[in-house]
């Protein structure tokens, strides 16, 4: 941390972080937010505190946020046990009204919240505001969970345009006046496709792709998408990190330059990746490795 450095130390790490100050300043970095990071409250004020700090430096960020274990615990204090179908929660009409109050309502206004009270300016959206993430129904087995069909960037751009960092929770609606669930990756990827942008942060509960899932020092640092869908064949990609890989090699095909999977449960892991020549996680590219 900088409180244990000496002055001179300080100078040091700031000139380290110049030049990738330079290569961000302008560009859009979307982070896909949830899981341990976000219900651990240090962590999450460390996230808060790393996305303040790239506002501040002239990065464009746009912060998109799950909330399952909140609206998990909602539903239980209602009475209304949780259902899960291949890890997708089962919602029927009164449980997606549920995950509209906990998403768009207290989920997204804390978070808006916390990061003007670190010195930013955000204002929170949901995937209905502006018809930003038209949806379908995805399975009727599944109720009002969705697919996404079509993404509307322009609320998005509109704040980001004005210097505000958009805050976004991940629900979806139809023309019928149906409103959808929507998995958080699944919709990160789309709003950064739409948006073109230079990175997309998935902030997980592991520290990227392991070679050996039992194994952390078999961390893989980077891989291209075509390497990525060898080592699904392979089965070293494999249960939960499938549609989470899945949702990075999206994220390339419609103009991600590139997408980390990352451990939020690391501090300050965000600005580890962006800001220093360490890294943090897996980083998955297009192209071939130089």
């Amino acid at each position: 941390m900088l409180n244990d450095l000496s002055n001179a130390d300080r100078a040091e790490v700031l000139t380290q972080a110049l030049p990738y100050i330079r290569l961000y300043n302008g560009k859009t970095v979307v982070v896909k937010y949830g899981g341990n990071a976000m219900v651990n409250e240090t962590l999450r004020l460390q996230v808060m505190e790393d996305i303040v700090l790239l506002w501040l430096i002239g990065v464009k960020v746009v912060l998109v946020h799950g909330g399952g274990p909140e609206i998990s615990d909602m539903m239980n204090r209602l009475g209304k046990k949780p259902e899960f179908i291949d890890g997708l929660r089962v919602t029927d009409r009164e449980t997606v009204d549920i995950v509209q109050m906990v998403l768009a309502g207290k989920v997204n206004k804390t978070l808006v919240n916390m990061l003007q009270n670190k010195g930013g300016r955000a204002i929170g959206l949901s995937g209905m505001d502006g018809r930003m993430i038209e949806a379908r129904q995805k399975d009727e087995r599944l109720g009002y969970v969705g697919e996404i069909t079509g993404v509307n960037i322009k609320p998005v751009t509109d704040l980001l345009e004005k210097g505000y960092i958009p805050v976004i929770s991940t629900i979806g609606c139809d023309s019928h006046g149906n409103t959808f669930n929507i998995n958080g990756d699944t919709a990160a990827a789309s709003i950064a496709g739409a948006l073109g942008a230079e990175r997309l942060i998935m902030m997980t509960d592991i520290a990227g792709i392991l070679r050996d899932r039992n194994d952390l020092s078999t961390l893989i640092p980077e891989i291209t998408v075509e390497e990525a869908e060898t080592l699904h064949r392979e089965g070293v990609i494999s249960g939960g990190m499938i549609p989470k890989v899945d949702c990075c090699i999206e994220a390339i095909k419609r103009g991600v330059d590139k997408v980390i999977i990352m451990d939020g449960r690391v501090p300050h892991s965000i600005l580890m990746e962006l800001l220093t020549d360490e890294g943090a996680g897996t980083m998955v590219s297009g192209g071939p490795r130089v």
